[in-house]
């Protein structure tokens, strides 16, 4: 099943996907561009429900502002499947003091918020999103993985991985998949599409995770110029049936609905049809529809 905020959904009713996105967001690296607004979120929903999308999955971890206890309301009002995440962040986008003060119960954290509910809410996470450094895992890094890993043990959750700059993913397998076991099929491999390497992507698919090309509405990394290019070679080699995509929105500005965009809804009012047209239909459903209804599906053990 795939745990979304609404409760457990069969991966079959999932539908047309945002593999990864946020509607709210608090960053200390980031301040006066908070997502923190109920009604720009909803509209921005809205948007990409009218654009043809019916769930979205939300990377947003513990301790950066994911207002959860909007979120059931949001995805009721609107249609749309949503699915919330724990984990933690890398250690820059905290308030001084916070990682400190969580360091030593990472995984009790994440289990909780993945099993009983996020804060005093009821609302469980679907996924654990944790992330690396600039090439190398960080002892912060390092810490959050393992407390992920052990986290997904006991639940059976996926684990989502941010890239700093797209690097670093061949020593996030090497960390979680052939040190700490968890399985391949189990790992999203996120921003990829911002370290556009069609050999570096070739060997991570040979591992067997999922990868997962985000982020056209971040318009410091002009990197989606070369995104066609990087899923042709995957689709080329057999590996069409591993890829997902997001839009990655962190901050207001870049919003569709309220912002200057171009926002959720760009995934299917420009890539989706691009995708279509240069790598074919079937393509461009298994990315959207049929990749993330098997990547977020857990075998939940509690």
């Amino acid at each position: 099943m795939i745990r979304t905020v609404l409760g457990d959904l069969a991966p079959e009713a999932l539908g047309v996907c945002d593999s990864h996105d946020h509607l709210f967001f608090r960053s200390a690296v980031l301040p006066g561009q908070e997502l923190d607004d109920e009604d720009a979120a909803v509209a921005e929903v809205r948007a990409f429900a009218a654009a043809g999308g019916q769930a979205i999955v939300q990377w947003t971890p513990h301790g950066l502002g994911r207002r959860v206890e909007l979120l059931p309301g949001i995805s009721s009002s609107t249609g749309v499947s949503l699915v919330a995440a724990t984990g933690l962040h890398r250690r820059e986008h905290y308030p001084e003091g916070f990682v400190d003060g969580v360091r030593d119960r990472l995984a009790e954290i994440f289990v909780r918020e993945l099993t009983v509910g996020i804060g005093n809410s009821s609302v469980r996470a679907g996924l654990i999103k944790v992330a690396g450094g600039f090439h190398v895992l960080d002892a912060h890094a390092e810490l959050v993985m393992r407390a992920a890993a052990e986290a997904h043990h006991a639940t059976g959750a996926p684990i989502a991985v941010h890239h700093e700059l797209g690097s670093a993913a061949d020593a996030v397998l090497d960390l979680l998949v052939d040190k700490l076991d968890v399985p391949p099929s189990e790992v999203i491999l996120g921003h990829l599409n911002r370290f556009p390497d069609h050999r570096g992507h070739l060997e991570l698919a040979e591992r067997g995770a999922w990868l997962a090309f985000d982020g056209p509405s971040r318009a410091n990394h002009a990197t989606d110029p070369r995104l066609l290019d990087c899923l042709a070679a995957l689709v080329d080699a057999g590996y069409a049936d591993r890829l997902l995509l997001g839009g990655d929105t962190t901050t207001a500005k870049a919003r569709g609905a309220t912002g200057e965009g171009p926002g959720i809804p760009y995934l299917l009012t420009h890539l989706r049809p691009r995708i279509a047209r240069h790598l074919g239909a079937d393509v461009a459903h298994a990315i959207f529809t049929a990749n993330p209804a098997r990547s977020f599906t857990a075998d939940w053990r509690a």
